[in-house]
């Protein structure tokens, strides 16, 4: 939940919702995309920076109309010749749409979670 105090105290937390997206998409970098993909335990190798770029045009593409399931699939399409979507969740455990936004700089897509299923987030 976000914090307002926190904010008011901290203006760097306005970078940030509070599932840790940007809110203003152009703070974007690639230092950025490295320090947040370390805070998801992730080491950026040259296939996920293909993807974050992916999801970057994507979005450009689509804005926030676009949503998860779609993204998906034009990932897929896009890198997962051999093995679908499991090398997709080798590369971003936490989901190719979900964490890939989220260390791309981009907010989250329509019903990348669907919390209604029970699932554990």
């Amino acid at each position: 939940m976000l914090d307002i105090n926190k904010m008011i105290q901290n203006e760097m937390t306005f970078r940030f919702d509070p599932e840790g997206h940007l809110v203003d998409l152009p703070e974007w970098s690639q230092e950025v995309a490295m320090e947040l993909a370390q805070q998801e335990g992730i080491s950026l190798t040259t296939e996920h920076w293909k993807v974050v770029r992916y999801l970057r045009d994507y979005y450009r593409a689509h804005g926030p109309q676009g949503n998860a399931r779609e993204a998906l699939c034009c990932l897929e399409q896009e890198f997962g010749a051999e093995e679908g979507k499991k090398r997709l969740y080798r590369l971003f455990p936490g989901g190719p749409v979900r964490q890939g936004c989220k260390i791309a700089g981009l907010p989250e897509l329509a019903h990348t979670v669907d919390r209604s299923f029970g699932s554990v987030h």
